[in-house]
């Protein structure tokens, strides 16, 4: 018997919003830039990247290269990127103020 096999790509899984939350989500509380950036460029992808370009006013290759994982996009990138979905980046405490 042959299995047939594909390859895994959560972008087929970020249907609703609130699945894109829950994602980003996670990203963001791994405190890890890289996988933040990856996370943005899924949802990118998900939305549709010539969609998010156009309501950046970035381009699409721009995009693909900063939220990739060799990407290392700059503060306004990620802020026009989640303003583009409905989002905000906001502090909020861990703990008590003033401990990391």
């Amino acid at each position: 018997m042959t299995f047939k096999t594909t390859p895994f790509d959560v972008v087929d899984f970020l249907d609703t919003p609130e699945d894109i939350q829950n994602y980003l989500s996670e990203a963001f509380a791994s405190d890890d830039p890289k996988l933040i950036a990856i996370a943005l460029g899924d949802v990118s992808r998900a939305r549709g990247m010539s969609k998010v370009a156009k309501e950046t006013g970035l381009s699409r290759e721009s995009l693909y290269k900063s939220l990739s994982e060799t990407g290392n996009p700059e503060l306004a990138t990620v802020l026009k990127v989640m303003q583009s979905m409905g989002l905000s980046l906001e502090p909020k405490p861990r703990g008590e103020l003033g401990t990391p």
